[in-house]
């Protein structure tokens, strides 16, 4: 018999929620599957919003993330299409634990949503395959975990997007999943700051013998603070007048901590935000084309102003061509 990955995924968080300095290694043989399911299960937890890092083992940095019990049939619907899978290979052992977290589950539900899950259309999560890139990078997150455990250096042979391929040594801390990818922060010896890197731009990885004393002010939880999504700055008010869609989309749902929307009019918000660099938030701007208007700072105002001059060079009609 196989263990749905909905099912798979509660006991995680419940052994995560219970135990500490949990790795890969020991929650696959808790839940009898593979390391590579296990990294697969993270992120899919992760992607649902789920707010797990790895320091020393896997740790959930919040339990508010968890709904109540008392979901209605779409809260309960959309975790379940998110979590679900395939069936993998259970371990026999644990066929009472989840039959007690299932009950746990279900004991939440109120009797209407009992019925329209009786004649609900089942779904089911499909496996993707794994590209080698894919392979890598679970290959690289667990050396990575070996390296945050016994505080030891990596040589880190990484292609960045601004500098290229480099050669490196660096102290390792943490894993975190934003902005849809892993990435690990360290304390890069080449240019003597923290730095985050994308685990599936790592294009080589050995551990070092040499080993280093973690900083104990650097964490996950403070890390990213004021970041729009990876990269950090100097902290910068930014201000935004959207209009028309943009304005809904900005008013449906949160998208930094420290933002403030102002009603202004009918589809017209103003948005504050307070974030650190402005390079992720200005690609964020962009993509709402005309119906977003930066107010400010001025130093964002020309970098926008730059990339339409651009644009309007580059897309403009060939002469004699019609628009």
């Amino acid at each position: 018999m196989g263990m749905p990955k909905y099912d798979r995924l509660l006991h995680i968080l419940n052994l995560l929620r219970s135990r500490r300095n949990l790795n890969a290694a020991r929650l696959a043989q808790e839940c009898g599957v593979t390391e590579r399911s296990i990294y697969r299960d993270i992120l899919s937890l992760s992607e649902a919003n789920v707010p797990i890092y790895f320091d020393r083992g896997y740790k959930l940095a919040s339990d508010n993330f968890l709904p109540p019990l008392n979901f209605d049939f779409e809260e309960y619907t959309s975790l379940k299409l998110a979590l679900e899978s395939s069936p993998l290979a259970r371990a026999d052992r644990y066929t009472n634990v989840l039959k007690r977290i299932r009950g746990k589950v279900d004991a939440g539900l109120s009797q209407s949503v009992r019925q329209q899950r009786q004649t609900a259309v089942q779904t089911t999560h499909i496996e993707i395959p794994v590209s080698q890139s894919e392979q890598n990078a679970q290959r690289y997150y667990r050396l990575i975990e070996m390296a945050i455990v016994d505080s030891r250096c990596i040589e880190l042979h990484y292609q960045s997007i601004t500098s290229g391929e480099t050669e490196r040594r660096v102290e390792p801390y943490f894993i975190v999943f934003r902005a849809r990818a892993f990435y690990f922060v360290a304390y890069c010896r080449l240019r003597k700051e923290f730095r985050t890197f994308r685990i599936d731009r790592i294009l080589g990885m050995t551990l070092s013998e040499e080993r280093f004393s973690p900083r104990r002010d650097v964490n996950p939880r403070d890390y990213f603070e004021g970041s729009w999504e990876v990269y950090s700055g100097e902290p910068v008010e930014v201000v935004i007048e959207f209009t028309g869609s943009a304005a809904r989309v900005v008013q449906s749902g949160r998208h930094h901590l420290s933002e403030v929307v102002e009603t202004l009019g009918p589809d017209h918000v103003r948005y504050r935000v307070t974030v650190n660099g402005l390079e992720e938030i200005k690609r964020w701007i962009l993509g709402f084309g005309d119906e977003a208007r930066v107010v400010s700072p001025e130093e964002l105002r020309g970098e926008l102003l730059t990339i339409g001059e651009y644009l309007a060079a580059t897309y403009r009609p060939a002469e004699g061509r019609k628009p």
